[in-house]
């Protein structure tokens, strides 16, 4: 008998809940919201925190506030048995210990904390402890790619508990990080799990779903047996630990969801390769056309706000009337940060002004995709001001769909693909809308 109740995710990014369906995504964290969620039938629930995108010190005040609400929410609601897992980016970047020091704080002394960076559908794989991307030519390690550049999330191991040591400044030791490799996983792991305490850091393989699946059967009947457990990974496991079958949607039924038949709006924020290449790609169709905001020209775009927002505004209007769905786009050029708050100080900036416009698009849109995480997290939280929202399922690999309600005031039943920065290749954004677009 499984006797946990629920699995809570804090995803520091909205596009975590890619390998779901039919749960709630949480955009507030206040304790009622929370116990709203709890309550939902659905045994999976995401709290999207989306701290990837703050500096540590605003990172590290939400997830405490989500941890004391999420406590006190459970009490209230008298769920015992849960298990949290803290949301991670499959090529390593975020606020890693932050986080799961915070939450180990608050939710006691656990026997191990495990990390679990698999990201199966989008080629990330962890074999003999080391993160590979996969990109169906090469198995390249992580920090041979563009994301180990982060200008703020940089690193220099692939080889996850030269990583781990990295990051936690040689606190935690290479040498003290556990190892499930593929081989412990595959045989059965469950007298390990219950050999460990002192919330050890363990670092786990996989290379199929089906590792995912065994490693999650064992973990759950350590937890059953008394075992506490916190976990931090990317989204592959959640397929595993969720367990909620098959999901209802079905790209050829995509039609029936949505709410009117009109051109939609696709929103491109994300700066990867990978993004500029889909972008790229994207704009050769005839039935799109493409706006770009200049970062180079962004002071003076806010400088001049309402002539540009009327000018820009109006642009959008014309290309919708003509039966073409407009693509808002960042320019391309990757700008450099020498600290995550000057990073975050301009994004804010942008995310102003694309809010001003977001909050302004036509009204009888069918459907909007949104490029990258943080440019989803503003949509959902700022220009629709969401308290929550229920996942739908997935178009694509990793590409997420939500809906919003029919009484929404700015958007009612719009489709909203929440499209990840690092997902999918050159294609994928084409295919999500052509699907989007019959």
């Amino acid at each position: 008998m499984v006797c946990v109740s629920k699995i809570i995710v804090l995803d520091d990014d909205p596009t975590g809940s890619q390998t779901v369906h039919s749960c709630l995504l949480l955009m507030e964290w206040d304790i009622e919201t929370i116990r709203l969620g709890l309550r939902d039938k659905s045994s999976i629930l995401f709290i999207i925190t989306n701290t990837r995108a703050l500096i540590s010190e605003e990172a590290k005040k939400i997830t405490q506030q989500v941890c004391h609400n999420l406590k006190i929410a459970l009490e209230n609601e008298n769920i015992t048995r849960f298990l949290i897992y803290s949301r991670f980016d499959s090529t390593l970047r975020g606020h890693y210990p932050l986080e799961i020091e915070i939450i180990s704080n608050n939710f006691g002394e656990f026997d191990s904390h495990f990390f679990i960076p698999a990201f199966l559908e989008g080629g990330r794989k962890t074999i003999n402890s080391i993160q590979y991307l996969d990109d169906r030519v090469d198995l390249d390690p992580v920090h041979r790619t563009e994301f180990a550049k982060d200008s703020v999330f940089n690193y220099s191991h692939s080889y996850l508990p030269y990583y781990i040591e990295e990051k936690t400044k040689k606190l935690l030791k290479a040498t003290d990080v556990g190892r499930l490799l593929l081989k412990d996983i595959r045989k059965g792991s469950l007298n390990k799990l219950m050999n460990l305490n002192s919330n050890r850091c363990i670092v786990v393989d996989a290379e199929h779903q089906s590792d995912l699946n065994y490693f999650a059967k064992d973990l759950q009947t350590a937890v059953n047996l008394g075992k506490k457990f916190l976990l931090c990974g990317a989204a592959s496991m959640l397929t595993s630990l969720a367990k909620i079958g098959k999901q209802p949607l079905e790209n050829k039924n995509i039609q029936e969801y949505k709410y009117k038949n009109n051109p939609g709006i696709i929103l491109v924020g994300s700066y990867s390769k990978k993004t500029t290449e889909q972008l790229n790609d994207l704009l050769q169709q005839n039935n799109v056309l493409g706006l770009e905001i200049n970062l180079k020209k962004l002071q003076d775009y806010l400088d001049n706000q309402s002539r540009f927002l009327t000018k820009f505004l109006d642009q959008i209007k014309t290309i919708h009337n003509s039966g073409k769905t407009v693509v808002i786009y960042t320019s391309r050029q990757q700008i450099t940060f020498t600290s995550l708050e000057e990073k975050s100080n301009f994004e804010k900036l942008i995310f102003l002004l694309l809010t001003k416009i977001t909050q302004n698009l036509p009204s009888n849109i069918s459907f909007l995709i949104s490029k990258g995480g943080t440019t989803s997290n503003n949509f959902l939280r700022t220009t629709l001001k969401l308290r929550s929202i229920r996942l739908l399922g997935q178009i694509l690999p990793g590409c997420s769909i939500v809906k919003t309600s029919e009484n929404n005031t700015l958007f009612p039943g719009l489709l909203i693909l929440l499209f990840p920065g690092n997902v999918g290749d050159v294609k994928t954004l084409t295919n999500a809308y052509n699907i989007l677009n019959k």
